[in-house]
């Protein structure tokens, strides 16, 4: 649950894809993970491990005509079930959370970030909001042809 300093950003998607199939591709940091991401994001590489829990990655995403670099851990809290992001640099995380449904999986991406204090933080999670869900909207459509073909 976000606290009045945090917010999340929360996007569902059916994949059309057993669950296993779907994690397995979240969780290939070497080629899986990198197929699905939208064009934002770029430079992704391994720093350590590359599947699954204790993987370390570095990036940059394009946002508002800017780059930034980040670093990140994954962490497994339910192997299988949900993989968490965990930014190095700041509090942010991100969850990938699977739930099998009729025909394949529900994938929620969620996002818990820090809220900074005033009028400039509002309009930040405003903007911040409304550009990841466009990301995750792309993010999760790769994600079903991806996991929709036979091989990655």
């Amino acid at each position: 649950m976000a606290t009045s300093s945090q917010y999340d950003v929360i996007r569902t998607e059916r994949i059309a894809a057993p669950a296993s199939r779907v994690y397995e591709i979240i969780a290939d940091y070497h080629v899986g993970h990198p197929s699905i991401l939208p064009p934002q994001f770029r430079n992704m590489v391994v720093v350590k491990g590359g599947c699954g829990a204790g993987t370390v990655t570095h990036f940059e995403v394009r946002a508002f005509g800017r780059t930034q670099k980040i670093r990140h851990e994954v962490f497994e809290p339910e192997p299988g079930r949900v993989l968490m992001e965990k930014d190095l640099d700041s509090t942010a995380t991100t969850r990938f959370i699977l739930e099998p449904a009729d025909g394949g999986t529900n994938v929620t991406i969620q996002t818990r970030m820090p809220l900074k204090p005033g009028l400039a933080g509002r309009i930040e999670q405003w903007l911040s909001t409304r550009f990841l869900i466009g990301l995750y909207k792309v993010e999760l459509g790769k994600l079903n042809d991806v996991a929709t073909r036979k091989s990655l």
